[in-house]
């Protein structure tokens, strides 16, 4: 049952380990990223992550493994560049939930993600159109 739950999220779900290797990949993450299920697991979260943002990334992941308290993880949600396999850049929101054993180490996180773009892009021409009238 929860297969399937997750494979009908029209959001992207994707977990990854400790070390930011991709771990689970639905069908909902293959519609807005582009790659199959075979390419993305076991794979860094690069292949979602535009090159200039991976390294702020990057810290604040091992910094939310290393303390196991994320900001992001309570229901707020997050805006982001994306990256989809074509190379094209796409908006995302996401929240994540951490993963932790019983220890209370934190073993993986689990994301789950919106492409926003289009409604990002409306945003931004409508901002535009407000400054173009108001300069006028």
């Amino acid at each position: 049952m929860g297969a399937a739950l997750l494979d009908s999220a029209a959001d992207a779900v994707v977990a990854s380990d400790a070390a930011g290797d991709i771990v689970l990949w639905n069908a909902g993450a293959e519609r807005i990223f582009g790659f199959t299920e075979d390419e993305a697991l076991g794979r860094s979260l690069d292949i979602i992550i535009p090159e200039p943002f991976r390294a702020r990334h990057w810290e604040g992941y091992r910094e939310t493994v290393a303390s196991g308290v994320s900001r992001y993880g309570a229901g707020d949600m997050l805006a982001v560049p994306g990256l989809r396999k074509d190379g094209a850049r796409i908006s995302l929101e996401f929240t994540i939930v951490l993963v932790k054993d019983a220890a209370g180490t934190v073993s993986g996180m689990v994301a789950s993600l919106r492409d926003v773009t289009a409604r990002f892009e409306e945003m931004k021409a409508l901002r535009k159109a407000v400054r173009e009238r108001t300069d006028a």
